[in-house]
């Protein structure tokens, strides 16, 4: 398990000009939140969209309507169009998305936990899949945690490569 450390994601950020956006809807800014109580996240923290409802991802995100309309928003490649979206409309070089059920009823299909966390580096995308357990604020904490997560390995990935 991977202790998170919020300051160091912002001080490696930071020094190897990794610049970082998120793309919110499970969480609504969770994720930002985290990031910008850290002071010196300005200096990597491009700015984020909470994409609650599928006509602001379609609109603002740039996610294809038809997917969003045969797949639902909780589906691992709108979590990945989100991730791209997001650095295309900040300039960021990594985006960090989520979408999932927090619940407390089923969504479109998808069960109560399922989430899906998306990260985009220079224009590359993956999707996680992930199946959390506990109620709606048990399963937002859940997601945002590992997204930073995710956003701490890439960062430290980048770190390495650029010392």
């Amino acid at each position: 398990m991977i202790i998170l450390d919020l300051p160091r994601i912002i001080a490696d950020a930071t020094a190897t000009g990794l610049s970082v956006a998120t793309a919110e809807s499970l969480t609504g800014g969770m994720v930002a939140a985290a990031l910008i109580q850290v002071p010196g996240a300005s200096g990597m923290f491009q700015g984020g969209v909470v994409a609650y409802q599928n006509s602001v991802k379609s609109a603002v995100l740039g996610v294809n309507a038809e997917l969003l309309d045969s797949a639902g928003a909780v589906d691992p490649e709108v979590v990945r169009e989100m991730a791209l979206g997001v650095c295309r409309i900040t300039g960021a070089r990594v985006g960090v998305s989520t979408t999932g059920v927090a619940g407390p009823e089923p969504h479109g299909g998808k069960s109560v936990g399922s989430v899906y966390i998306g990260i985009a580096l220079d224009g590359v995308a993956q999707a996680y899949e992930y199946h959390f357990a506990g109620v709606r604020s048990d399963v937002r904490q859940q997601a945002c945690d590992e997204a930073l997560s995710l956003l701490q390995q890439v960062v430290a990935q980048v770190r390495e490569q650029n010392p």
